[in-house]
């Protein structure tokens, strides 16, 4: 049975939905807002927060640090069951953790609105799950749909998480990659459900090879980058400017400089491949987004650029790694091999 185009559409809807989250996430992170609601899955123990301090208890600030530290203690527990003991102490021995920000309204909805599109994107796919089980009921896309979906219950379980360690660095890493797993999936999904109308990559041995190089130095290099991002929130913390960054922020940034412009390279060369012979449109998107994302990393690292920016290069980042799967998903032997 062939899937309805009414369904395959449904399912690209879910798509740009989990992308949505991650600009919404991206916003959280570059406005502070990751405590703009101290609690999960309500926000200041109301679906709809508040808009204003009056609307508070006098200590909420008390109240919430009591329930933060009860929920870190779980956390911790938690940790110490998989044998993570180390890793559980630095939470706990972190004065960070317990710091309760004063409220903000301007957080707190930005934080909201980030809570709201997630909660659309796992209805989507529940809806999009129960679909499948109704009217398809295809094996290994109801097993993949309810893989997601649950991956996507883990990532707003892990957000509360990270919300509850006041943003512990390395669960926000962990929280990025649950969100690219979460997008490779639902990829699959809508390229394996409109399989017939895809266009297949008939790419020589030495093109699908620096394609799935490529493919693998992007998804590093997202994680390289919140190492960079975390170094860079660290300095401003302990008051350090703008231009003392570049020689402190540690071999994270050359790291991530250096394989900036080695996938440049690499892309470059199939975009001239691509060009002399078979011309895909995908490559062409992949070289053109690859460029705003390297723009948007030099204005961040050189010059002093709004938020906006910041959002931008994550973004790009996101969609750039989108594309690359998306790519090898349709890569086919070329028959003239």
């Amino acid at each position: 049975m062939e899937f309805s185009t009414r369904f395959v559409r449904f399912n690209w809807i879910i798509l740009v939905l989990i992308y949505l989250i991650v600009v919404a996430g991206s916003l959280v992170r570059i406005t502070g807002s990751g405590m703009g609601c101290p609690d999960w899955p309500k926000c200041f123990g109301q679906w709809v927060p508040p808009t204003e301090l009056a609307e508070l208890p006098a200590d909420y600030r008390e109240a919430y640090l009591l329930k933060r530290e009860k929920k870190v203690e779980k956390f911790c527990r938690f940790l110490n069951a998989f044998g993570m003991h180390e890793t559980a102490v630095r939470i706990q021995s972190n004065p960070d953790v317990y710091v309760e920000e004063a409220f903000n309204v301007k957080k707190t909805w930005t934080e909201y609105v980030n809570r709201l599109v997630g909660f659309l994107a796992g209805n989507a796919m529940l809806i999009g799950f129960l679909w499948m089980l109704a009217v398809y009921r295809k094996r290994k896309y109801v097993l993949l749909m309810l893989l997601n979906l649950i991956l996507m219950g883990i990532e707003g379980w892990f957000g509360s998480i990270v919300v509850a360690t006041n943003l512990v660095p390395w669960t926000i890493t962990v929280h990025l990659f649950l969100a690219l797993v979460i997008i490779g999936i639902q990829l699959y999904l809508v390229y394996s459900m409109g399989r017939g109308s895809q266009t297949n990559l008939l790419l020589n041995r030495s093109m699908r090879m620096i394609l799935w190089l490529i493919l693998i130095i992007t998804f590093y290099q997202m994680f390289l980058g919140t190492q960079v991002r975390e170094s860079i929130d660290y300095l401003v913390k302990q008051g350090y400017s703008r231009t003392e960054w570049m020689d402190k922020i540690g071999i994270e940034f050359l790291i991530h400089r250096s394989f900036s412009w080695l996938v440049l390279i690499l892309l470059a060369w199939m975009f001239w491949k691509n060009e002399q012979t078979t011309k895909y449109k995908i490559i062409r998107w992949t070289f053109v987004v690859l460029a705003l994302e390297l723009i948007s990393g030099v204005l961040l690292a050189y010059v002093d650029m709004p938020g906006l920016v910041r959002t931008s290069h994550l973004i790009f980042a996101s969609v750039l790694f989108g594309l690359m799967l998306f790519s090898v998903f349709q890569l086919k032997k070329n028959p003239s091999e």
